[in-house]
C-alpha cells in the first residue's frame, strides 16, 4: 500500500550510517554478537566538568524558553573560542547555536540555496551533505579523490566543477569519512581559485577540529579573502563526547546568521537550556582537558592501521585526524567468497557484517565507492577482535 508522502521525503534517502546501526541492533536482538564499527560517536562518558556545570545549571532553574540563536554568555565564549583556536573575529550577531551541527548545516543550506543551485562536494564527503542539498532542491556535484591522493582534491579539479550555477562548496577537515586534513597551504591554494568566483559561498564543517594527530587544521575563514563567504560550523558532539546534548553552532556573516536564526525560529526555536549552559563551560575549557580522549584515539589508529595492514587487498593510509580509517577495497570487487558474489563496497560491508559480525559503513554513502569506513571509536579489545575477524572472514 502506497502513502500519499510529499515528493520532498520520497527524494530523501536513508542514512547509511544510521541503517548499518539499526541493521546491527536487529542483529544484536536476534542473539548475534556484533561488534559496531559503524557509528561517528566517541566512546567516552561526557567529561566530569562538563556533567557539573549542566548540574548547577539545573540546580539555578534554567528551565524556559532560549533566546532562538543562543544564550548571548554562549555566543560570547563561542567568539572567544574562534579567536583562540582559529585567528578569526566573529561578532556574537555572527553567531547561531542550533540543535546539533547537522542542525546548522541544514540551517545554512536552506537560507542559501534555490532549486536548480549547485553545490560541490569534494569526496569523500558526510553522508548528510548531499541528502540536505536534495532537500533545498539543489544539485549536488561531487568531485573525486582517492586513497593515492589522501583524499584530497586540487585546484584544478576544483576549477573544472564549477558553472554559472555553483552556490556553494561544502569542505569538512578533519574529514568523515577519511580523517584528512588539509594544510593551510592547500586550502589557500583552493581559495586562489574561489576569488574568481565571488557568487560561491563556503561551508566550512570543522566538527572534528580537535581530534588531530599530526597538525593542527587549518579554518577556511582565516583566509581574509574567504571572511565573507565562509560559514564556519562547529559543535561540541565529537571532541567533548557530547553527541546526545545536540549543540551545534555557526559563525558566518551577520546576514547569513540572521537568515538562520529566521529559519530556526520557524523550525525548533532555541536549543536547549541546560546542554547551553554546559556549552559555555565546554567552549572556554582550555583543550588540554580532552587531550586524554585524543591520545587515546590516536593509539587506536595506529593499532587499526597495522592490522588492516596485513589484510591481503586493503589498501590503507594514515588518517590525521577524526576517528576512521577508510580503506579502499576494491581488489575485492568481482571476486565470489563463501559463495557471495561482492559486486561493490555495499556488498563488502554487507558481507562482513554477515560472514564476521562486524558492522562498518559502505563508502558509497561517502561517495566513494571504493572504500569502507571504519570507526576506531570503540575498546581496543573490540578493535582488535573485529580486524581478526575481518580477516578470518576473506581468507
Amino acid at each position: 500500500m502506497s502513502h500519499p508522502l510529499s515528493d520532498r521525503i520520497n527524494s530523501l534517502p536513508v542514512s547509511q550510517t544510521l541503517a548499518m546501526a539499526a541493521k546491527a541492533r536487529e542483529l544484536r536482538a536476534e542473539g548475534k554478537d556484533i561488534i559496531g564499527l559503524s557509528l561517528g560517536e566517541p566512546d567516552f562518558n561526557t567529561p566530569d566538568f562538563i556533567k557539573d556545570a549542566a548540574i548547577e545549571a539545573i540546580n539555578q532553574n534554567y528551565n524556559s524558553y532560549t533566546p532562538v540563536d543562543g544564550y548571548g554568555e554562549l555566543k560570547e565564549a563561542i567568539c572567544e573560542k574562534f579567536k583562540r583556536d582559529n585567528n578569526i573575529s566573529y561578532k556574537p550577531n555572527q553567531i547561531v547555536v542550533s540543535t546539533g551541527a547537522k542542525q546548522s548545516i541544514a540551517n545554512v543550506a536552506q537560507v542559501l540555496l534555490n532549486p536548480g543551485d549547485e553545490v560541490i562536494l569534494p569526496t569523500p564527503y558526510w553522508v548528510s551533505y548531499s541528502a540536505i542539498a536534495t532537500l533545498c532542491e539543489a544539485k549536488y556535484v561531487e568531485i573525486p579523490s582517492s586513497i593515492e591522493t589522501d583524499f584530497k582534491i586540487t585546484p584544478e579539479q576544483l576549477e573544472a566543477a564549477i558553472t554559472p550555477k555553483t552556490k556553494m562548496i561544502f569542505f569538512n577537515s578533519p574529514n568523515n569519512p577519511s580523517g584528512t586534513i588539509y594544510s593551510e597551504a592547500e586550502y589557500r591554494a583552493l581559495a586562489k581559485v574561489l576569488e574568481k568566483y565571488p557568487q560561491i559561498y563556503i561551508l566550512s564543517d570543522e566538527i572534528y577540529e580537535h581530534i588531530n594527530y599530526d597538525f593542527k587544521p587549518f579554518s577556511f575563514a582565516a583566509i581574509e579573502s574567504m571572511y565573507d563567504r565562509t560559514i564556519t560550523v562547529n559543535g561540541l558532539a565529537k571532541a567533548f563526547a557530547m553527541t546526545g546534548w545536540r549543540i551545534g553552532y555557526i559563525g558566518a556573516p551577520e546576514w547569513i546568521a540572521k537568515a538562520c536564526t529566521k529559519m530556526q525560529g520557524q523550525i525548533t526555536s532555541g536549543t536547549n537550556c541546560i546542554a547551553q549552559r554546559a556549552a559555555i563551560t565546554a567552549v572556554l575549557a582550555p583543550i588540554s582537558k580532552i587531550q586524554y580522549m585524543v591520545d587515546e584515539f590516536k593509539t587506536r589508529r595506529d593499532i587499526v592501521i597495522d592490522l588492516l595492514r596485513e589484510i591481503d587487498g586493503f589498501k590503507v593510509n594514515v588518517p590525521e585526524g577524526a576517528f576512521y580509517v577508510f580503506p579502499d577495497i576494491s581488489e575485492f570487487f568481482g571476486k565470489t567468497i563463501k559463495g557471495t558474489k561482492i559486486k561493490n563496497a555495499s556488498d563488502f560491508s554487507l558481507f562482513i557484517l554477515e560472514n564476521a559480525n562486524v558492522a562498518t559503513v559502505t563508502g558509497d554513502a561517502f561517495g566513494s565507492p571504493n572504500c569502507i569506513r571504519i570507526s576506531y571509536a570503540a575498546s581496543e579489545k573490540d578493535i582488535r577482535e573485529a580486524i581478526k575477524r575481518i580477516k578470518e572472514a576473506l581468507n
